[in-house]
């Protein structure tokens, strides 16, 4: 899928070594005129240089940027001292390049933790990824494939709204496959949009945004020490945020989601995404809690990859989530089927329950009796291929 970039943005990606395949693992995005910027990082009390350094430079430029620059196969995370060196240097020798002061560049690492970055290889690629990079589809598709580790493809949307015959676009691009984990950002994503907006209100939406989608995901219960999820708008269409945003705000809802269960179907041996629709909840943050408790059962996750139909390993996790519940009320379905009535055992059909979970997505709801609040989070089942992938990560 080709995704239509807004205005105000170039973008350009290149092979700079650091990944030992030697695929693109260096992505730049431009805005010429600047933008607002907010951002949201992760909750891990162990975070990557370049996510100290973003944060410290968001907070000089006050929430404004000319440029982000990301490389894939190093998470600069770990690394003391000299790897804070390397993100500031990174972000100099771009700002060089690009005529700006440093803090007006957003840095971002992925990939293995506890490796130095090899900065003189980004530091001899900069001038390549400063020259080429264009507007359109091809950048920004170049841009989305060089962020990628163990993904298998790369994960983009878009949506656009319309006020006063002029068009706004955004547009989102991520990055995830393992360490997905709902803790505010939850993995790299970085958004685009041609609205104009002071980076307090974009702080707000981007906050709204998360909290009903990357914050509802879970595949294997890490989270990650280089979450970063940046929003960043040019202001060229010339539509002001205050006059379309809960257009807005439901567009950008709409791409993080979006976003949000490409990630899950990208996990890393995923073979079933499962969406977890807990109901009757006291809060949302309840729901959540219980959404998360059975998303990272590994006991649940096993038995999702096997299509069994245990629902008692599910009634378990929700028991020591530590939300209060009375379990004569909780009713679980699968699909249409009800698998649990009132805390226990019903008559169901195991067959076709079996098949059902056989399928590559599918629905699990959950009825908790308790109150009003809903929330949809979505998880995966647990695979002898993502032990695969992980055990050999590192070699």
């Amino acid at each position: 899928m080709s995704t239509n970039p807004p205005q105000g943005f170039l973008f350009s990606a290149c092979a700079a070594g650091i990944k030992a395949s030697g695929k693109p693992d260096l992505a730049l995005a431009l805005v010429p005129e600047g933008a607002s910027a907010a951002a949201m990082f992760t909750r891990n009390q162990i975070v990557a240089a370049p996510v100290i350094v973003g944060r410290e430079h968001l907070r000089r430029g006050q929430g404004l940027m000319r440029a982000l620059i990301v490389n894939a196969g190093n998470a600069n995370c770990a690394t003391g001292k000299q790897g804070l060196k390397a993100a500031t240097s990174v972000c100099r020798g771009l700002a060089k390049q690009i005529q700006v002061s440093p803090h007006r560049v957003f840095p971002s690492s992925t990939g293995i933790i506890g490796v130095q970055l090899p900065v003189e290889k980004i530091h001899a690629a900069l001038p390549q990824l400063v020259s080429s990079a264009t507007a359109g589809e091809h950048a920004f598709d170049q841009f989305a494939n060089a962020i990628l580790t163990t993904d298998t493809h790369k994960k983009v949307a878009a949506q656009s709204i319309t006020f006063n015959q002029t068009q706004v676009i955004l547009a989102g691009v991520a990055k995830g496959a393992g360490m997905i984990h709902p803790n505010m950002a939850t993995m790299l994503v970085y958004l685009f949009t041609d609205l104009a907006a002071s980076p307090r209100e974009l702080q707000t939406c981007l906050k709204e945004a998360a909290d009903q989608s990357f914050n509802n995901i879970s595949i294997d219960g890490d989270t990650s020490t280089n979450d970063t999820a940046l929003l960043l708008a040019s202001g060229k269409s010339g539509v002001q945020l205050k006059s379309v945003r809960n257009e807005f705000l439901t567009s950008l809802t709409k791409v993080c989601r979006s976003l949000a269960g490409q990630i899950v179907a990208d996990g890393e041996g995923v073979k079933h995404v499962v969406r977890l629709n807990i109901e009757q909840a006291r809060t949302r943050g309840e729901a959540r809690q219980i959404g998360r408790a059975i998303a990272n059962s590994p006991l649940v996750k096993t038995a999702w990859a096997g299509a069994d139909p245990n629902w008692g390993r599910i009634l378990a996790a929700i028991g020591y989530s530590g939300v209060k519940i009375n379990p004569e009320r909780i009713n679980i379905y699968l699909g249409e089927q009800q698998i649990c009535r009132h805390g226990a055992a019903c008559p169901f059909d195991h067959d076709r329950a079996h098949a059902y979970m056989s399928e590559p997505v599918y629905e699990i709801r959950i009825a908790l009796g308790a109150g009003g609040a809903a929330l949809e989070f979505l998880s995966c089942d647990l695979t002898a291929e993502y032990v695969r992938i992980n055990a050999d990560y590192s070699s």
